[in-house]
């Protein structure tokens, strides 16, 4: 019976540990950061993001006005401006997925919205980012 007991110890002592370690984060445990403002015709605003835990991020525009069919950039980087971009998509629409992506490190990230060169009027944005 030992023989049983022994690897069923150490399964759960692994278990333990990998807990108390801060494994990966599930998506469904994510937390949502919400960044609002405007963006000028051929500007940029960029928004920094703490990632406390490795696990999947994903970036959406939820609100994009007065032309809701504009596309836009998005960017996911380091950097005060996000000026090292790890990510980018020069065609995010209002209401889908922007960005999605694995976190391998903690540490300080951002979020970035941009116009392309398309924009022929400001816009009023709101950004959310799902992150571990």
């Amino acid at each position: 019976m030992r023989v049983g007991f022994a690897p069923a110890f150490v399964l759960a002592v692994a278990g333990l540990l990998t807990i108390s370690c801060g494994g990966v984060t599930s998506p469904s445990q994510n937390q949502q950061e919400t960044f609002s403002g405007t963006l000028e015709i051929g500007g940029a605003r960029a928004f920094p993001v703490t990632i406390s835990n490795t696990g999947e991020f994903s970036v959406k525009i939820t609100a994009l006005a007065p032309t809701a069919t504009a596309f836009v950039g998005t960017r996911w980087g380091q950097g005060s401006n996000c000026e090292l971009a790890l990510q980018q998509n020069n065609f995010s629409t209002l209401n889908s997925p922007a960005l999605v992506g694995a976190v391998f490190q903690k540490g300080n990230y951002c979020v970035a919205i941009f116009d392309v060169g398309v924009l022929t009027v400001a816009q009023t944005f709101t950004l959310v980012v799902s992150h571990p």
